[in-house]
C-alpha cells in the first residue's frame, strides 16, 4: 500500500456520520471566525423568511451604503458547503465585501441542507426565492425584478448555473465561484499531485449517498454541465483555482458557454485551494476578487442604474 493510500483510508475514517453534521457546523463556524476579516459595514442588514405555504427560506438582505434608495439591482447569493453545510453566517463576510464592491443589495439564501432534507429540497428553496424576487414581491426590500442577478460557491454555485439555465430570459448576471458542475464523475478527469489524497473523492462520494440520495445525477438540476442549450445564458463570472478538484469541470462550463457565445469573465487562481474566499484572513485575494466581481456586476447590470 502507498502512502496516498494509507493516508487516504486514514482520512475516509473521519468523515463524519449524518448525525455529526452539526458538529461540522460549529467547526465551520469557528474557522470562519477565526480566519475570515470582518466585511464593510452597511447601511442596513436584514434578516426575514420569504413566505412559503410549507417551508419558509430564511434570507438576509444587506444593503450597502452606496445602493440606491429606491428599488435596485440586486444578487441572490447562494452559499456552498457541498449541500450539507455553512449558512447565511457562514457566508456574511463574502456577501459583505460582494455587496460593498458592487454598490447593490445582496440577498443571501438559507437553503435546506441534506441529510436532513436531501435533493431537491435545497434547490427548490433557491428557486423559490428567486421566483419570488422575480414576481416583484421582493420590491418592498427594494429589489428591482427587471434587475436580478444570481451567483454562488461550490455547491451554490451549482444551483446558481442551473438556474441560470432556466432563467435565463429573466436574468442580468450569474456568479460561479469554484462551481460544483456535476455528480455523475467523482473523479478528476485529469489528476494532478492535488489529487493524490482524493479528498474531493471522498467528499463527493458523501454528497451523492445523502444529497442526491438516489436522484438522477444525469440531470441537469443536479448536474447543470450537462446542459447542451446554453443560447441566450446571462454573462457569467467564473472562478476556478488550481488546487481544487472542481477545477477542471469548471473550465468546461466556460468553454461551453463561450462556444454558445455567452460572455465569460474567467478567472483562474492556480495555487489557492477550493473554498478560500470565507478565509480572508489565510488568502489576500479572497478580499480583492470580491471587488473585480463587483466591478464585473457594475460593468452588467449598470444599465439597471441608469434606467
Amino acid at each position: 500500500m502507498s502512502l496516498a493510500d494509507d493516508l487516504r483510508q486514514q482520512f475516509e475514517k473521519l468523515i463524519p456520520k449524518p448525525d455529526q453534521i452539526y458538529s461540522i457546523h460549529n467547526k465551520i463556524r469557528t474557522l470562519t471566525n477565526k480566519f475570515d476579516a470582518p466585511g464593510p459595514d452597511m447601511r442596513e442588514i436584514r434578516d426575514f423568511d420569504v413566505p412559503h405555504e410549507h417551508f419558509p427560506v430564511p434570507v438576509r438582505l444587506y444593503v450597502p451604503k452606496g445602493a440606491s434608495e429606491q428599488a435596485g439591482p440586486c444578487l441572490i447569493y447562494l452559499h456552498g458547503g457541498g449541500f450539507v453545510t455553512c449558512s447565511m453566517d457562514s457566508h456574511e463576510g463574502l456577501c459583505l465585501r460582494l455587496a460593498e464592491s458592487a454598490q447593490m443589495r445582496v440577498l443571501s439564501v438559507d437553503y435546506r441542507l441534506a441529510p436532513q432534507y436531501a435533493f431537491p429540497a435545497g434547490p427548490d428553496d433557491c428557486e423559490h426565492v428567486l421566483k419570488w424576487a422575480l414576481d416583484g414581491q421582493g420590491a418592498e426590500h427594494g429589489i428591482d425584478p427587471t434587475c436580478l442577478a444570481i451567483g454562488g460557491d461550490s455547491a451554490g454555485g451549482n444551483m446558481s448555473a442551473f438556474l441560470a439555465q432556466k432563467y435565463r430570459k429573466d436574468l442580468r448576471a450569474q456568479i460561479l465561484y469554484y462551481p460544483l458542475m456535476q455528480l455523475a464523475e467523482i473523479k478528476p478527469t485529469k489528476r494532478g499531485p492535488q489529487d493524490v489524497l482524493q479528498l474531493g473523492v471522498v467528499a463527493l462520494n458523501f454528497i451523492n449517498k445523502y444529497y442526491v440520495a438516489g436522484a438522477d445525477v444525469n440531470s441537469v438540476r443536479v448536474s447543470p454541465l450537462f446542459e447542451k442549450d446554453l443560447k441566450g445564458l446571462p454573462p457569467a463570472y467564473i472562478l476556478t483555482c488550481g488546487l481544487d478538484p472542481l477545477r477542471h469541470e469548471g473550465l468546461l462550463y466556460k468553454e461551453n458557454l463561450e462556444a454558445h457565445n455567452v460572455k465569460v469573465t474567467y478567472v483562474h487562481e492556480k495555487a489557492l485551494p477550493h473554498g478560500f474566499l470565507n478565509f480572508s484572513r489565510a488568502f489576500p485575494k479572497a478580499k480583492k476578487l470580491p471587488l473585480d466581481t463587483g466591478a464585473f456586476l457594475r460593468d452588467t447590470l449598470g444599465s439597471c442604474v441608469e434606467k
